[in-house]
């Protein structure tokens, strides 16, 4: 079952990029480790690999005590692209890093995280040719307002909690617009 950080990733690949599949916490059957969400575009031949960090307080992981965000996401995509490339060999892959709090610290930081999550991006490059996309801070609350957007758009009832949250807080707000408008 996805957290809600892994389902608004899912619902924004199924509904804004339009990918027919996708899937949660999938294990990778050649390797220990898993892929948070993959989206899958039949029509244009992609596949979203996607790696999701909701940490409320800024995202940063530690291992040893001692930051470890480049680690722990170079090591994620080199599973996550291998995985890509071997059982969608023909697709374009569009690996994603989902995080809706990454810190950005000054020049003079001992640590700074968007910086580390940049050199992923880097790395990802470099070594795939891949580009690798953050959807950080604002991007991550574009990413919800155009899921906002889409309920507004649909009557019908979502089955997906979050579109379901997302519709009724629309619906809601557009209520009381009305109300306010005839003096309630």
């Amino acid at each position: 079952m996805p957290n809600l950080g892994e389902e608004i990733c899912g619902e924004y690949l199924k509904y804004i990029l339009n990918c027919e599949f996708v899937t949660y916490n999938v294990t990778n059957p050649d390797i220990q480790g898993e892929i948070d969400v993959i989206g899958i575009n039949l029509e244009q031949k992609m596949i979203y690999v996607c790696e999701v960090a909701v940490h409320t307080s800024g995202l940063q992981y530690v291992s040893n005590s001692r930051p470890d965000d480049y680690n722990r996401f170079a090591a994620k995509f080199d599973k996550d692209i291998a995985y890509a490339q071997k059982y969608f060999n023909n697709y374009t892959i569009k690996p994603m890093i989902w995080s809706p709090i990454v810190r950005v610290s000054g020049e003079n930081a001992k640590y700074n995280t968007l910086a580390e999550l940049n050199r992923v991006v880097d790395y990802v490059n470099e070594k795939y040719n891949l580009e690798l996309k953050l959807i950080i801070n604002e991007k991550f609350f574009e990413a919800i307002n155009a899921l906002k957007e889409y309920t507004d758009k649909e009557t019908s009832e979502f089955k997906s909690n979050v579109m379901r949250m997302f519709q009724i807080e629309r619906s809601l707000d557009k209520h009381l617009q009305r109300l306010k408008k005839r003096g309630f």
